[in-house]
């Protein structure tokens, strides 16, 4: 219901009188939100990974956009796993649509020609995955090496899964790569089916970390329940969070003026070891890990990026965006500043 996030954004807003706002899940509610935001010049920290395509000077993305996730999950599976046929699976809405149009532009680039890429989505919640497994395994067939990148949000996850199990599709001959889901989802799923199968992001709890570990006792302690999990969106708050405070410490102050013309250049500790960085285009510095599933839920850590990947919402590869960048600090604060004509296109956004 992306009304609804709407109408609870302004009540924080205007009859609470907050400082900012940490949330949000979907791309679809962000967008519900973004005009209420900056209508009463609110601060929102959102913390999912997400498509892209969009800068606001009132919206700090703390997750991960398709440069930072997607892609290089791409090259990992085209370098590690030798994948030459692609199947792009999403659930039916903004965040599928626009990263599966990146991922062909980008394969486009790689030489993958349009024939070797197959696109499918399902509405929220979907069930029946029988005939889409069914023709998974018929292409993975056809002599090339096969993978799916999934896109497919919630709880349809679930019968997803379990279908690839019921149809005997293997991680080690088909790998699934997903980029929604991480360690809460699992802990709904029998994940000893889905050994092999992989996801890309930029936390993953089972990376021994010091700061990762303490983060990990404190949330299990906080919760009640020490088998409770953490997940990428988790950190992605964390970092969020630790960014803003750091922001008014030194502003002094919790205006969001101030904060804002506070936040580019600060950098906190992440949970995996390194540091993120607050960049002028109000994205984060992040890596990009690859993990294998394992039986307990969690993930074993095969690649990491050799360092953390500036976010950047505008994708190359794209032809009405590879020419914007963002950057809301002075003197252009825009979040569409067009290259080829030094100008601001859209000073909203």
């Amino acid at each position: 219901d992306w009304d609804r996030y709407a109408e609870k954004a302004r009540e924080l807003l205007v009859e609470r009188e907050v400082d900012v706002i940490f949330g949000c899940w979907t791309s679809a509610s962000r967008k519900a939100v973004l005009p209420v935001i900056e209508q009463h010049d609110g601060l929102l920290f959102y913390p999912v990974q997400y498509e892209g395509q969009e800068s606001s000077r009132n919206i700090i993305y703390t997750g991960a956009v398709p440069n930072q996730q997607a892609l290089p999950g791409i090259d990992y599976l085209m370098q590690e796993e030798g994948i030459e046929r692609w199947i792009l699976l999403g659930t039916d809405y903004v965040y599928p649509h626009v990263t599966n149009e990146i991922i062909a532009a980008y394969l486009a680039s790689k030489g993958v020609a349009e024939e070797a890429i197959t696109v499918n989505y399902t509405p929220f919640g979907h069930r029946d995955w029988q005939e889409i497994v069914s023709r998974i395994k018929r292409i993975s067939r056809e002599g090339r090496r096969t993978a799916v990148i999934s896109t497919i949000n919630g709880d349809a996850n679930l019968a997803f899964y379990n279908e690839l199990s019921e149809q005997g599709v293997d991680g080690a001959d088909v790998p699934v790569m997903a980029l929604s889901v991480g360690e809460e989802e699992l802990s709904g799923i029998d994940a000893t089916t889905l050994e092999g199968h992989l996801a890309v992001w930029g936390y993953f709890q089972s990376v021994d970390d010091p700061r990762n570990n303490e983060f990990i006792a404190a949330w299990r302690d906080y919760i009640g329940d020490p088998n409770r999990v953490t997940n990428d969106p988790m950190e992605a708050h964390y970092l969020g969070f630790n960014l803003w405070l750091a922001a008014v410490t030194r502003a002094g102050t919790t205006d969001v003026d101030a904060v804002l013309d506070n936040l580019a250049g600060l950098r906190v500790p992440n949970l995996t070891g390194g540091e993120a960085e607050m960049l002028p285009n109000h994205h984060l510095t992040r890596p990009a890990l690859v993990g294998e599933v394992r039986a307990d839920g969690q993930f074993t850590l095969l690649w990491r990026s050799a360092e953390a990947i500036p976010g950047d919402p505008w994708s190359d590869y794209l032809l009405g965006s590879r020419d914007l960048i963002a950057d809301w600090t002075a003197p252009r604060r825009c979040g569409a500043f067009d290259t080829r004509t030094g100008s601001c296109r859209d000073p909203a956004r």
